[in-house]
């Protein structure tokens, strides 16, 4: 019985101690993009995921250094962004869209757009603040 309490707070001590550096690993956008520039991401929607913690859209890039390839955009979680006035079908796939993300730090074709314009199928449209 000693052993098995023993156990237990060793694993709640573990999980206490992890737990900060989770919280702020998650709240990282600066050290993972780039926020004092933006890159112009022009294509076609593959895939929008409306979940926690972050949703997610996905472009096959049609025009830029990034065409043919599927980007990945970073966006906020869907409490926020319906408060936004967003919708879990605010985009589908197929739609033409125009996006302006701060870019991966790595340079890959990921990026992330918490507040910004989108452009859908030729119609603007922007987060409420």
């Amino acid at each position: 019985m000693k052993t098995r309490t023993m156990v237990r707070r060793w694993a709640f001590l573990a999980l206490v101690l992890a737990a900060p550096g989770a919280v702020f690993a998650h709240h990282g956008t600066g050290a993972s993009y780039f926020q004092d520039r933006t890159v112009e991401i022009k294509g076609v929607v593959t895939e929008f995921l409306w979940r926690n913690p972050h949703s997610a859209l996905f472009i096959d890039v049609t025009e830029g250094p990034f065409k043919g390839q599927n980007y990945a955009v970073e966006l906020n979680s869907p409490g926020v962004m319906m408060r936004q006035g967003w919708t879990k079908k605010q985009f589908q796939p197929g739609d033409d869209v125009v996006i302006h993300v701060h870019p991966s730090r790595a340079g890959t074709a990921v990026g992330e757009c918490l507040s910004c314009t989108v452009v859908v199928n030729g119609k603007e449209t922007k987060p409420r603040q």
